[in-house]
């Protein structure tokens, strides 16, 4: 008995010319998070500017830019507002840098080198903090620098 036609397989041309199930459209995750919405539009920044690293932060606008570079926050309060966004380890690893250093140059007798590296630090602290949450909330990282 030869039967011409079986209902269970599929000509090779068929399969290929099958077209591609219909789709949902994916629900953007930052929109899932559990975040005020101008921490998901600066993740939605950091996402165009390229992920944590920012390789395309130039293509931004002056303001994106310095929504995403700079935490005023970040600057005046550092390691209490890295503890406060659940950042402990950049926290401890920065406030720890920073000590040993301003602690070594007071040892030296160079109290002004110290009060600079704790300036720096601020800046530091300012310029990582939009990328280090963003590493934390979106990314699901636990970061250290």
């Amino acid at each position: 008995m030869n039967e011409s036609y079986n209902p269970y397989e599929v000509a090779p041309m068929a399969r290929a010319a099958a077209p591609a199930p219909a789709s949902r459209p994916e629900r953007d995750p930052i929109d899932a998070l559990t975040v005020s919405a101008t921490w998901k539009r600066r993740f939605k920044l950091i996402d165009k500017a390229g992920g944590p690293d920012m390789p395309r932060v130039r293509e931004l606008t002056f303001g994106e830019r310095s929504a995403i570079t700079f935490s005023f926050l970040g600057f005046f309060f550092g390691p209490i507002y890295y503890l406060c966004k659940g950042l402990w380890r950049p926290a401890i690893a920065y406030f720890g840098v920073t000590f040993l250093i301003a602690f070594v140059a007071a040892l030296m007798g160079l109290d002004f080198v110290g009060r600079m590296i704790g300036i720096g630090m601020s800046v530091v602290y300012a310029m990582r903090a939009c990328a280090l949450y963003y590493r934390k909330m979106v990314l699901q990282e636990e970061p250290w620098f």
